[in-house]
């Protein structure tokens, strides 16, 4: 397939992951069973652990899987569609790599919802392990021992993002060998540096202390919710002292 080709057809693929990521559970759920908006509450980020603390475990469950499928058939479509049309490998990975960025922006940034969406951690883990089975697989095991022992969701996010593309350079990826200084290996930094970023704020609180540790109990997380400058949001009687030291959630 001619380059010219390829480079549109990354732009096609691209374009039609980020319209694809603008469908947020997150903000669907908490609109359709429960008649509110998950972004008017705790952190404002559409995400699951904020869908976790609001709505309880049944919403953040389901939100877990539409959000996770939708950055699988996201990098699933171009895939199929190339590979169908012109066995086109080469180009079936960049563009399944373009598609899998294009998702996570529209997660985090979703143009049907306001650009204001979650911070991309399940949909970038979905299009990683699409892409990189193994090492997202690994990078999940350091998140998960980092949260079991911390109770910190951004801790655990931070390192998870930060050690996969190491884990992409030594390991590579799928559906060849795409081990060291490859595009992939590039798009895996992009998608950590994404995540890392975007979780910016929940870093300066992890080094102050002030960041939430996760709960699974709504009432101890009502007390915890905050509002997009980092102040409490609910209850409403509460103090304006307490609405200023109150930490923001993670995605």
């Amino acid at each position: 397939m001619p380059d010219i080709v390829t480079a549109l057809l990354a732009v096609v693929f691209a374009l039609e992951g980020y319209l694809l990521g603008s469908v947020n559970a997150g903000v669907l759920v908490s609109k359709v069973f429960y008649r509110d908006d998950v972004r008017n509450h705790g952190s404002g980020n559409a995400g699951t652990t904020n869908m976790l603390r609001t709505f309880g475990k049944k919403a953040a469950a389901l939100t877990l899987v539409i959000d996770f499928f939708k950055g699988i058939l996201a990098c699933a479509l171009p895939c199929v569609i190339i590979y169908a049309a012109a066995a086109d490998h080469h180009a079936g990975l960049i563009c399944m790599m373009t598609a899998a960025c294009g998702c996570v922006a529209g997660h985090n940034w979703p143009c049907y919802f306001g650009f204001k969406g979650g911070k991309g951690v399940l949909v970038s883990f979905s299009v990683m392990l699409f892409l990189a089975p193994l090492p997202a697989l690994l990078a999940l095991a350091a998140f998960i021992v980092t949260v079991a022992i911390s109770r910190y969701v951004s801790l655990g996010s931070v390192i998870a993002a930060a050690v996969y593309p190491a884990l992409v350079f030594f390991i590579g990826g799928w559906p060849e060998n795409t081990k060291g200084l490859t595009t992939f290996f590039i798009v895996s930094i992009c998608l950590a540096s994404l995540l890392i970023i975007r979780h910016a704020s929940n870093i300066s609180r992890l080094a102050k202390g002030t960041e939430s540790k996760l709960s699974f109990s709504k009432k101890a997380s009502a007390n915890e919710n905050t509002d997009e400058n980092g102040g409490e949001k609910e209850p409403e009687e509460a103090s304006s002292s307490e609405q200023s030291d109150a930490p923001r959630e993670n995605d």
